[in-house]
């Protein structure tokens, strides 16, 4: 048997929602770690993958990230995308790189922003890492910030009186974000600058949020990109997850995935 950098555990459960002999997009559940760490060494989704595609995976080694093109959050659901050879990985590598790779995030948030589109434009700066002190992002103004933008509208809010325990909480509101760039945290953060936390987000936004959904109310539910062999236009899709649906419908809001249905490929 092949000795393998990542152990394997198939019980480590996730969905395939493209594959081909180049790419993989998986989805990965709320509460599971995209990729071994302190604490999580046996039972993150790169484990998983490596207990089903482990021989392509190694292949790619710790220097292309065995085939991980990007993360999320533990606590947030949603879309991976991940190489399986070389040609793709460093393909789509370039592509993240010059921006090329559009994701899609649903956010429930506290409020309804000011404008109903928007574009966040603020630098983020990184702390903390290091021995029982976790990594948080900060917007920052000063030399050591790195860009980060993020695009968002509104998709659908609550009745004007459907606050969450306060009386000036109003519009429980869906969010679409679409980052541009990939900071730490970079949806979470932004969101929160411009007053409206993500619901259920434990690091940002006020406390009194947190309690309000069971998991953080972020989900990656679109990705899209050119298919770094055959040039093809992949665009995938995940459903919003069933206690994020039960959220919605607890806050008041009316929306259907119908609305989500926009012009946002040329975006």
């Amino acid at each position: 048997m092949p000795q393998f950098s990542v152990e394997l555990n198939e019980h480590v459960t996730f969905r395939v929602a493209y594959e081909d002999a180049d790419v993989l997009v998986v989805d990965k559940r709320s509460g599971l770690p995209t990729q071994p760490g302190k604490g999580h060494q046996r039972d993150t989704l790169l484990n998983g993958l490596f207990a089903r595609y482990g021989p392509a995976l190694q292949k790619l080694g710790a220097a292309r990230d065995f085939g991980l093109l990007h993360r999320l959050d533990k606590q947030t659901s949603g879309l991976l995308i991940v190489g399986l050879s070389t040609r793709a990985y460093d393909t789509l590598r370039e592509d993240f790189k010059q921006r090329r790779v559009r994701k899609f995030y649903y956010a429930i948030c506290a409020k309804r922003p000011k404008q109903p589109t928007g574009v966040i434009e603020l630098p983020i700066v990184e702390t903390g890492g290091q021995e029982g002190v976790p990594k948080v992002a900060h917007i920052t103004r000063g030399p050591d910030g790195k860009p980060a933008v993020t695009a968002y509208r509104v998709l659908a809010s609550a009745p004007d009186d459907a606050g969450i325990d306060e009386p000036d909480t109003p519009r429980p509101t869906l969010i679409e974000a679409r980052p541009l760039t990939g900071r730490l945290h970079q949806v979470r953060v932004h969101l929160d600058t411009i007053g409206c936390p993500v619901l259920g987000d434990a690091f940002y936004g006020p406390k009194r949020f947190t309690r309000a959904s069971p998991r953080l109310a972020l989900h990656a539910h679109r990705v899209g990109f050119t298919h770094p062999v055959l040039g093809t236009t992949v665009d995938v899709r995940s459903p919003m997850p069933p206690e994020l649906k039960r959220l919605i419908r607890s806050l008041g809001i009316e929306w259907s995935p119908q609305q989500t249905e926009a012009p946002t490929d040329s975006e």
